[in-house]
């Protein structure tokens, strides 16, 4: 089997390269790193079978030779990345998706969107069910990524009706684990690098508002079990045990035995109140739910930043 992974120098897209690798596939691994690093894939370079490539699929995508399966998962995917990036991310959703998809139709090969839980904005039906249409501010600063992301699922299922194409999508929801940015800009990554350096955890709102959190090791698993079914139609892959910010904020204090304190600050723009996937349908086409307890992803996510931050 031969891979294409766009954005395969971020976070996901360089575990899912090592995944494939490990599973005997030969993976090309595109990206522009404006948000992913060589760092990420460093310990592939040299591996039989893996070949980087960096590339704006924005533009022309050409691959020599035969391709079976097509990831997409290119694009800024933290409001730090898509605030500062608002023309790239509308970009890489709306153009990149298009290039991937016609590298498909002439590849005859499998497409795999990676969508997002942000698809449902600030949500008004919970937990969140793939049947749900979202509540969506399109002109918001958080729109750019949000829309770019619901174009992304349309087009995909355009080419799927109109030209037959083997699509498949994933709606995301937050996931964290090695290999994330220090200074990635979300909940994880910030609390996790104020705790081990002493400083101050930042917490925006009251901390009331919830998300969804899983290890990175079973959004891989899901997403190897999606691309192996026929499923079409949009699936959650996400960690239905919720927590507010706060606790978050609380629970890693404690594992990193810091003496940081918590500070507030305003909530951004649109932030959403809440976030948790139904994941009835993941449970019942693909066998999955998550399986490692947020409390040891988070141990193992710790260490790996004390790692890097030296500390």
């Amino acid at each position: 089997m031969r891979v294409l992974v766009t954005g395969g120098a971020g976070f996901i897209g360089s575990h899912l390269c090592e995944f494939l690798l490990g599973r005997g596939a030969e993976v090309v691994c595109m990206d522009n790193l404006i948000t992913g690093s060589v760092e990420n894939i460093e310990h592939l370079r040299g591996r039989p079978g893996f070949a980087f490539v960096r590339h704006d699929v924005t533009e022309y995508i050409g691959v020599d030779g035969p391709v079976d399966l097509i990831l997409h998962f290119a694009s800024p995917a933290s409001p730090l990345d898509y605030l500062e990036l608002p023309i790239q991310t509308l970009k890489v959703g709306a153009l990149g998706t298009y290039r991937g998809l016609g590298l498909a139709k002439a590849k005859n090969a499998r497409f795999l969107l990676a969508s997002t839980s942000e698809v449902y904005g600030d949500p008004l039906v919970h937990p969140q069910r793939e049947d749900y249409w979202g509540n969506v501010n399109p002109i918001g600063p958080r729109g750019v990524y949000d829309e770019a992301k619901r174009y992304a699922e349309a087009i995909t299922m355009a080419y799927h009706r109109a030209h037959g194409v083997d699509t498949r999508i994933v709606r995301i929801f937050n996931t964290f684990g090695p290999r994330m940015r220090l200074n990635d800009g979300r909940a994880i990554p910030a609390f996790m690098s104020q705790a081990l350096t002493g400083k101050p955890l930042t917490v925006f709102g009251d901390g009331s508002q919830t998300r969804s959190f899983q290890y990175i090791d079973d959004l891989i698993e899901g997403l190897w079990r999606l691309m192996n079914s026929t499923v079409h139609d949009p699936v959650n892959i996400g960690n239905p045990q919720e927590m507010t910010l706060l606790d978050l904020a609380k629970r890693i204090i404690r594992l990193a035995s810091s003496q940081s304190e918590i500070v507030f600050r305003p909530l951004p723009v649109d932030d959403p109140k809440v976030r948790q996937p139904d994941i009835s349908r993941a449970r019942a086409l693909l066998g999955w739910e998550p399986r490692v307890d947020a409390e040891e992803g988070l141990r193992l996510t710790l260490e790996w930043f004390r790692r890097k931050l030296g500390a």
